[in-house]
Order: structure tokens, then C-alpha cells, then sequence
């Protein structure tokens, strides 16, 4: 079987093309080095990175990443399937190829047969791959799962979130869940950190169906709250503990414009 192989969609836009200069560049988003710690799952920021690389880097340094995950993200695109999955290949970025992880995707189908088999959805979508870098950078061996969620509906978010629990139970060593995700979008600095902070404080609970209906009853523009909500889910299965906001900041804090700007929230779930 072809090796299906999925390359950079926005390198060069997102972050750098050149790989010693996407080195560098990831490298001074890390935080200075100190104690790593174990972690279920974490929510990171997918922008530019002169824009969120910040946060998505203060996450990462934190974590003891293991050998295995899972990167949930929205679809921005609106190609292919609503819950899309990929299952083989390898995906490329200026730093090398990352394995898909065939033998948890494949448990992952196995245990919600919703998940489609779709490279489409994944062919343009931006906000895995802004992930892979920085999880090239600390572990360089890692295989991941990405699925890419074109859904808002909470039963079927929970749904996907309970299955991978259930998945994630029988595995022999730990996976790490992401949810790649931005804040609220294109109001005033001060508008979008009231708004944040209000879904911020639901993550912390572990609230999936709080930070569901708040979300939608507030009309938060949060790109990737299906993916939190997902992993929410999956977590509380999984008996996590208190969640921690690593770090949090808005566009803004970057461009200087503080009429429109977008947040980024970084937060590790143990």
C-alpha cells in the first residue's frame, strides 16, 4: 500500500518554511527549561505563531510528552467529512514526516464507527499542522491521530469523547489528548477577555456541557470548542484532575491593535 502523505499546507504563513529557522523560531516560544509533568490532555492555541506561538510553547514545555497522541481541531475549511479521521501515511512539516498512529486510529474507527477515513478534510486545515512543530521539537519520535471535527452538536461531541476514553482505557502506555484551539475572535481586547475568561473558568471545572451551552447561549466565537467540549468528555471518563491555565494572552498583546483581536488560551489537564 502507497504511503499516504499528507505536506505542509502553511508553511511559509503560519510559521517558517526554512527548517533551521522553524527550529529557532520554536525554540524561543519554549519557556525556559524546568519540571516537566505527566498530563491527560491539554488545549493549545493554532495561529501564527508570532501571534500564539507564546502560548501554544509555554504548554509544551511543561508537558512530559509521551510516544503517543491524539489532535483534535476544527474544520475551517468545510471540506470533506464532518468527523474526519486519518488512519495511515505521514504527515510532513519542514522538520521531518510524523507517522500517523495506525493502530490507535484504528481502535479509535473500531469503537465510533462515525469517524470517516478523509484526507480531504485534513488537506488544507491549518490548525494540526501549526501543532506538529512543536511536537517535533520535544519528541522527536512521537506518532499522532488527527481528527478534524466539522460538528456542534453536544451529543455527538460527547459521544466521540466517551469512545475515546473508552479507547484510550485499553492502551498500554499514555496518549496525550489535544485540542487545538483559539478563544474568541475579532471583538475588542477588553470585550474578548471577558468572554474568555468566562469559558476559561468552565474548562477548569471540566464543564463540557457548561463551556457547551455558555459557547453557544453567549455566542462565543471559540473555533475549537467541539474539540475542548470532545475532550472534556474524555477526560472526566478518564478521571482527570484540576485542570491549569498555563498561560493566556490575545493578538493584541502582539500587533498593538486592541479594537480586534483574537484569544489564545494554553491549558494542561492532568
Amino acid at each position: 500500500m502507497a504511503l499516504t502523505l499528507r505536506p505542509p499546507a502553511v508553511a511559509g504563513r503560519f510559521y517558517p518554511q526554512d527548517a533551521e529557522v522553524l527550529r529557532a523560531d520554536v525554540r524561543s516560544y519554549l519557556s525556559p527549561p524546568r519540571q516537566t509533568i505527566p498530563a491527560l490532555g491539554c488545549i493549545v492555541p493554532h495561529a501564527g505563531y508570532i501571534y500564539s506561538g507564546q502560548v501554544a510553547g509555554a504548554v509544551y514545555s511543561r508537558i512530559e510528552l509521551p510516544r503517543r497522541c491524539i489532535v483534535l481541531c476544527p474544520n475551517h475549511t468545510g471540506k470533506g467529512k464532518p468527523l474526519s479521521i486519518m488512519s495511515q501515511g505521514a504527515w510532513e512539516t519542514p522538520l521531518g514526516l510524523v507517522p500517523v498512529d495506525c493502530d490507535l486510529a484504528e481502535a479509535l474507527k473500531h469503537e465510533f464507527p462515525a469517524l470517516h477515513e478523509d484526507v480531504e478534510a485534513h488537506r488544507a486545515e491549518h490548525a494540526i499542522e501549526v501543532e506538529l512543530p512543536f511536537l517535533q521539537s520535544q519528541r522527536p519520535d512521537f506518532s499522532f491521530v488527527p481528527i478534524a471535527l466539522g460538528v456542534s452538536q453536544f451529543e455527538i461531541l460527547r459521544a466521540l469523547g466517551e469512545a475515546i476514553a473508552k479507547v484510550l482505557k485499553a492502551q498500554a502506555e499514555a496518549v496525550l489528548l489535544i485540542a487545538s484551539s483559539d478563544m474568541n475572535h475579532y471583538e475588542s481586547d477588553s470585550i474578548t477577555r471577558v468572554k474568555d475568561q468566562k469559558a476559561i473558568a468552565r474548562i477548569l471545572a471540566l464543564a463540557a456541557r457548561g463551556l457547551f451551552d455558555f459557547v453557544i447561549k453567549e455566542e462565543i466565537s471559540m473555533c475549537g470548542f467541539g474539540p475542548v467540549v470532545t475532550m472534556l468528555t474524555a477526560l472526566n471518563r478518564l478521571g482527570a484532575g484540576a485542570p491549569e491555565l498555563i498561560k493566556y494572552a490575545t493578538s493584541g498583546d502582539v500587533s498593538g491593535d486592541r479594537q480586534m483581536v483574537v484569544g489564545y488560551a494554553g491549558i494542561i489537564v492532568r
